[in-house]
């Protein structure tokens, strides 16, 4: 079966730093581009950043640019998302998603066409 479990997340002060994780179950994750995205309370879903199959190519949403990294560990079938200098406009559930495409090696996007999602893992970001 395949899964994505994220993991990582919970109450952290505004200034603070996180990271989550993103790891595969029932498949290889090193054929696959794997983008997080972030709903907020109240919000649609927005992609934030994706990374190829290979890690040699990633790409951000504007409004994370900075405070936002994404690596992987194709040996751990692990994604991560660190975030530094959190806000409280940070907050929200956040997911892992993964594709496999002839591009997954030099491509990927922030938009929601990925073929598995995980279940998300909450940020929450308060005094």
């Amino acid at each position: 079966q395949f899964q994505l479990v994220e993991s990582g997340g919970g109450l952290v002060q505004p200034g603070g730093s996180l990271r989550l994780s993103c790891t595969a179950s029932g498949f290889t994750l090193d054929k696959y581009a794997v983008g997080w995205f972030q709903q907020a309370p109240g919000k649609e879903r927005q992609g934030i950043s994706c990374i190829t199959s290979n890690g040699e190519t990633t790409n951000y949403a504007d409004f994370v640019k900075g405070r936002f990294t994404i690596s992987r560990d194709n040996a751990k079938n692990t994604v991560y998302l660190e975030i530094e200098g959190l806000k409280p406009e940070d907050t929200g559930h956040y997911y892992c998603a993964a594709e496999v495409a002839y591009y997954s090696a030099y491509y990927c996007r922030l938009s929601e066409e990925y073929d598995y999602w995980g279940q998300g893992t909450q940020v929450t970001v308060s005094s």
